[in-house]
C-alpha cells in the first residue's frame, strides 16, 4: 500500500524541484481568477513562496513537498510520450509549466484552453513559448492526423467524453494516442449530479471509438494527500486569503467543507485519481455523437424514412429543445443513420422530486438494421446514452419509455433494459348527453385564470399524496400547459370536473378526439375520483359522437379504472428500466409507475 500521508504543510519552505522555469507571481495575480482557483493558487503562494503548477502532485514514500510531488506527476506523463519528433495537442494549459517543459524537450506543442485569465498569465510568463489559443476542444479545428498525442492533465473531467474521442479520431495520426491524468468517479450511489466521469464508462466508450487502453494506473493513494494539503493551507492562511482576495468568510468555510467531503469520497472509494493511455487502433464503421440543434434536419429526414410520416421542426423543438432534451446519433460518414432520443421529465419517486428521461424516437436506418449484436448501431447508441445520462450521479436518475416488442427484446438480450411494468387499456360505451346534476364541467385553455391554475395545482397535490409510494410524472399546471396547451400539432380537450353547487374541484380530464374514439389521455385527480371522471368522459364522448371512450394506464393502477366498469384489454406495451448503468434496481421500480398516453411523446 502506497503511503498516503499528507504533505507536511508546516515546513517553512519546501525544497525546490529541478525545473526549467519557475513562476513567482505577486499576490494580486490571482484576485481576478475564478473561485476556487484563486484561493488554491494564492494559498499555495503564501505557503510556498512560489507556485509552478495547478495540478495535483503525486506523493510516493520519499516525497513530502508540493513542488516535488507536482514534478513527479508531470514526469510520469512525460515518460509516456512518444519519441521525437512528436506533435502534441495539450488540452488545458494550467500555469504553462508542462507546456514550457515539453517545448524545451523538443516537442511540437499546440495548447488550447478556455480560461482567458490563465492564457493571459501563461503568455506573460512564457512569451514566445506560449503556443496557446483560447478555444474549447469541441470547436478546435485542424487537418486530419495533425497530432501524434492529445494530452489531458486534469482537463478531461470538464469535457464531454463523446467530444474527446470524436476529436481524437479526427486529429490523431493513424497510430496516435490519448494520455489522460485526472480524477474519475469509481462508483456512485447518490442521486445528485456529479461532474467526474465514471472510469468504467470512459474505457468502454474508448473501445467503441476504436481505441485500445494500453495502460491504466491507479494513482489514488499518491494523489489523496493533495486534498489534505489544500485543506491545511486554506485553513492556515484563512485571514490573509480573506483580505487579499476580498473573500467572504462563509464562502471560505463552504470551500473547506467541500474539500472535506471530497476527501471522504476518496477515502470511501467513490473518487479516484488515475492515468489512462489509449492508442488508436482502428477507425470505427459508425461514429457516435451528441445530436445538436443544427442537426435536427437530419433527424427529421431519418424520422420520415423510418416511420413513413413527418415530424415538423416545431414538434422537434417542443420535444428536444424546450425541456433540455438529449439525443445520441450515429453517423456513417456524413449521413445520420440512427437516433436515440431522451426527453427530460420531472417526477416524484416515492414522494421525492427527481428527474427522469423518456426514451423516444429510437430508430435505425433500414439499410443498417441487420446488425443486432453489441457491435450494431442500436446497442452502441443505447449503451452510450445510458452510460452518459441515466443512473446515480447522472442527469437523469431513471428512464422509461414505450418500446416496440422488437426493440425491447433486443435491449433485454443485451442487458440494457429490464421490464418494470406493462400497459393495459380500458374502454367504455359513451353515455347520454344529458348533464350530470351533481357536477359540472369547466373548459381549460390558454385564457385560464391564475386562480384556476392554483386549483389545478391543489388537485395535483392530492393526487401526489395518493401516489407517494409510487413513481409519477409531475402534473402541475405548468406542465399541463406545456404538454397539452402548447403542443405544436396535437389538439386536446381539457376540462375541470367541479361540484355544481360548492365549486369544489374533483379532477381534471385531458381528452383526445380522433378516428379511434375519445381517449382519456391524462387526468389529474385523487384516485377515488377516477370513476367520476370516467363517467364525465363517457358523456363527453357521446357529445362528440364517438362510439367508444378508452384509456391506457399501467397495469398496476387498473383497479381505480375497473371501478368505473368497462372492458379491460392487455396491451403488448412494456415499460423498461435501465439496467446497463448503475442506478436504482429494477425490483424497486417494478409496478410503481403511473403512466398514461399523455406520458408518451407521440399521442
Amino acid at each position: 500500500m502506497i503511503n498516503s500521508r499528507p504533505i507536511q504543510s508546516s515546513l517553512p519552505l519546501y525544497r525546490q524541484a529541478t525545473r526549467p522555469i519557475t513562476f513567482a507571481p505577486t499576490p494580486t495575480t490571482y484576485k481576478e481568477w475564478h473561485f476556487p482557483w484563486n484561493v488554491y493558487a494564492h494559498a499555495s503562494l503564501l505557503q510556498e513562496g512560489r507556485i509552478t503548477d495547478f495540478h495535483y502532485g503525486l506523493c510516493p514514500h520519499d516525497i513530502t513537498d508540493l513542488q516535488a510531488a507536482q514534478q513527479y506527476a508531470t514526469d510520469l506523463l512525460i515518460a509516456r510520450l512518444p519519441p521525437l519528433p512528436c506533435r502534441i495537442l495539450q488540452v488545458g494549459v494550467g500555469l504553462g509549466t508542462t507546456l514550457s517543459l515539453l517545448t524545451q524537450y523538443g516537442y511540437s506543442v499546440q495548447s488550447i484552453a478556455s480560461d482567458t485569465q490563465q492564457i493571459t498569465y501563461v503568455r506573460t510568463c512564457l512569451k514566445k513559448q506560449a503556443t496557446v489559443v483560447c478555444q474549447q476542444l469541441e470547436d478546435f479545428e485542424a487537418e486530419a492526423g495533425s497530432f501524434d498525442l492529445i494530452l489531458f492533465q486534469e482537463s478531461a473531467q470538464c469535457i464531454e467524453p463523446l467530444i474527446i474521442f470524436n476529436k481524437a479520431l479526427d486529429l490523431l495520426s493513424p497510430s496516435g494516442s490519448i494520455l489522460i491524468m485526472d480524477e474519475f468517479a469509481l462508483k456512485r450511489t447518490e442521486t445528485t449530479v456529479e461532474k467526474l466521469h465514471l472510469l468504467n464508462d470512459m474505457t468502454s466508450l474508448a473501445k467503441r471509438f476504436g481505441f485500445k487502453c494500453i495502460e491504466q494506473l491507479d494513482l489514488t493513494p499518491m494523489a489523496t494527500p493533495m486534498l489534505d494539503y489544500r485543506l491545511s493551507v486554506t485553513t492556515a492562511h484563512r485571514q490573509q486569503l480573506i483580505r487579499d482576495l476580498t473573500l467572504n468568510h462563509e464562502k471560505l468555510v463552504q470551500l473547506n467543507t467541500s474539500i472535506q467531503n471530497y476527501r471522504k469520497k476518496y477515502a470511501d472509494g467513490y473518487y479516484g485519481y488515475g492515468l489512462l493511455h489509449f492508442k488508436k487502433e482502428s477507425t470505427p464503421k459508425w461514429r457516435l455523437k451528441s445530436l445538436k440543434q443544427q442537426q435536427s434536419v437530419e433527424m427529421l429526414h431519418l424520422f420520415e424514412k423510418t416511420f413513413n410520416h413527418c415530424m415538423t421542426p416545431a414538434t422537434w423543438h417542443w420535444k428536444y429543445s424546450a425541456v433540455a432534451g438529449r439525443a445520441i446519433g450515429i453517423w456513417r460518414k456524413d449521413q445520420l443513420i440512427a437516433h436515440y432520443g431522451g426527453i427530460a421529465r420531472h417526477i416524484l419517486l416515492c414522494g421525492q422530486p427527481q428527474t427522469a428521461v423518456q426514451i423516444g424516437d429510437v430508430m435505425v436506418d433500414a439499410s443498417e438494421r441487420g446488425t443486432l449484436t453489441r457491435k450494431g448501431p442500436f446497442f452502441l447508441m443505447a449503451a452510450t446514452f445510458l452510460e452518459r445520462y441515466i443512473g446515480y450521479g447522472k442527469p437523469y436518475l431513471i428512464g422509461f419509455g414505450f418500446p416496440n416488442e422488437r426493440a425491447m427484446k433486443v435491449a433485454e438480450r443485451h442487458g440494457l433494459y429490464a421490464e418494470v411494468g406493462r400497459m393495459t387499456e380500458f374502454s367504455w360505451q359513451p353515455l347520454s348527453k344529458l348533464p350530470q346534476w351533481k357536477t359540472r364541467l369547466q373548459p381549460i385553455d390558454q385564457a385560464t385564470t391564475s386562480d384556476t391554475g392554483r386549483a389545478i395545482d391543489a388537485c395535483w397535490q392530492h393526487m401526489a399524496e395518493d401516489l407517494q409510494d409510487m413513481i409519477v410524472g409531475i402534473r402541475d399546471w405548468r406542465f399541463l400547459q406545456y404538454r397539452y396547451l402548447n403542443h405544436p400539432s396535437q389538439r386536446y380537450q381539457m376540462v375541470l370536473v367541479k361540484n355544481r353547487l360548492s365549486e369544489r374541484v374533483r379532477g381534471l380530464l385531458v381528452l383526445r378526439h380522433d378516428a379511434d374514439g375519445c381517449e382519456i389521455v391524462d387526468l389529474v385527480a385523487p384516485l377515488n375520483e377516477i370513476a367520476l371522471l370516467v363517467t364525465q368522459a363517457r358523456r363527453l364522448a357521446g357529445l362528440n359522437g364517438h362510439r367508444r371512450l378508452f384509456c391506457r394506464i399501467t397495469e398496476n393502477f387498473a383497479a381505480p379504472f375497473s371501478a368505473a366498469g368497462g372492458i379491460r384489454q392487455a396491451l403488448n406495451i412494456r415499460i423498461p428500466a435501465n439496467i446497463w448503468s448503475h442506478g436504482p434496481a429494477p425490483e424497486t421500480l417494478k409496478d410503481r409507475w403511473w403512466l398514461m398516453s399523455g406520458d408518451t411523446d407521440f399521442r
